[in-house]
């Protein structure tokens, strides 16, 4: 079929919105590895006034229609926080994005992508990295190798298909996001455990679970830490104070005190670790649904969550101390003691760490260490405009 026959709009009303929405359940049913996310979930995404991402970005969305049926859908959008980032770091000036993207074949998917590019022109952005689906932080990147298995928690999954889709509309690797699998229930080789007790014996390193009676003073601490430890990193673009508040209130039910870690150096926090139940594993079989009974599914199971899986999205470690010793030395404490939890506690046998950017040789080298295989890869694409 050729794009001639494809009509894009932008999304218009309630009815547009929902059909939006609607497109990846039915597009992505017969993939049995695709996690459904919650409906709910999704609208706060896209919504202003919910999702605080909206209050520094424009967003458009678009819907594609052959003979009248919903084929395909697409976001365009751009972060003016990311606008204000160096160019040598992946965004900066001109720079916008397109996300959220689903196609039922390739011509529905090159006019999508020709329509954001488009309306990006239009905005006065010059080139195009994609796809994000919306914020850098929630799920940048295409799903290119590990489509096989489910994703974790926080991950996205896309139709493999996509990969020459994408490329085939000119598109070139930006960067490439990986993941990768660990099995954490023998625990780790001896280097790693020498290097942890080296640390136990430091009195002035104290690496603490965080206190969820505290969880909005924890999480400040963390995305502190976080817009430091990521601010020369490629694509960083920082947290408000709003997303600050926003993010405790999101992570706070899947958040368990032993499997979350702040590293102090004589009382200065200086690096975090955070680790997830596999809420996807729940997911997967709720359809998007939270009700009428799924609601009252999941909060019971994250009481006191026993799964396999656990997923670690996020660490950091201050500026000041990166490229040191002691930089690895409270990574692997933060792990090991994290392990240690999570297998004693909660069934954990295997956890998967990442995203890691490829060319972060402090995270590739800390995955390899701790026996760790790459188990998935997602790329983010750009294109000039």
């Amino acid at each position: 079929m050729s794009s001639a026959d494809v009509v894009i709009a932008p999304v218009a009303g309630k009815s547009d919105f929902n059909a939006f929405i609607d497109l990846s359940y039915r597009l992505n049913s017969e993939d049995p590895h695709w996690v459904p996310p919650l409906r709910a979930e999704v609208i706060e995404l896209l919504t202003p006034g919910k999702n605080p991402f909206h209050e520094h970005a424009k967003v458009q969305l678009f819907l594609a229609r052959r003979a009248g049926k919903v084929v395909g859908r697409i976001s365009a959008h751009y972060d003016e926080l990311a606008l204000t980032q160096p160019v040598e770091q992946g965004m900066g000036p001109g720079t916008g994005n397109w996300g959220m993207f689903e196609a039922e074949d390739e011509a529905v998917a090159h006019a999508l992508i020709a329509r954001a590019e488009e309306w990006l022109r239009e905005q006065g952005m010059t080139r195009i990295l994609a796809p994000i689906s919306l914020s850098i932080w929630e799920e940048p990147g295409l799903l290119v190798h590990g489509h096989d298995h489910s994703p974790m928690v926080m991950m996205g999954h896309n139709l493999p298909q996509y990969e020459g889709w994408v490329e085939g509309a000119g598109y070139q690797v930006a960067k490439r996001l990986l993941t990768y699998d660990v099995l954490v229930q023998d625990g780790f080789p001896p280097l790693i455990n020498r290097i942890v007790a080296l640390g136990e014996k430091n009195a002035s390193i104290k690496v603490r679970p965080v206190d969820k009676k505290q969880m909005q003073r924890e999480t400040a601490i963390i995305l502190d830490i976080l817009n430091d430890a990521w601010s020369k990193n490629w694509g960083f673009v920082p947290f408000t104070e709003t997303e600050k508040v926003y993010g405790a209130k999101k992570l706070a039910p899947m958040i368990i005190e032993g499997t979350n870690m702040i590293a102090e150096i004589d009382g200065e926090p200086v690096a975090f670790m955070l680790s997830l139940p596999d809420v996807n594993a729940k997911l997967k079989t709720m359809g998007g649904k939270l009700f009428p009974f799924n609601w009252a599914k999941l909060l019971w199971w994250l009481r006191n969550p026993q799964s396999e899986g656990f997923r670690v999205p996020l660490m950091g470690v201050v500026t000041k101390l990166q490229n040191s010793r002691m930089a690895s030395q409270l990574a692997f404490m933060m792990i090991e003691y994290i392990r240690r939890y999570a297998v004693a506690n909660h069934g954990v046998k295997r956890a998967e760490v990442g995203w890691v950017l490829e060319d972060n040789q402090g995270m590739v080298a800390i995955a390899d260490a701790i026996g760790s295989k790459m188990n998935r890869e997602y790329r983010i694409y750009s294109k000039d405009l």
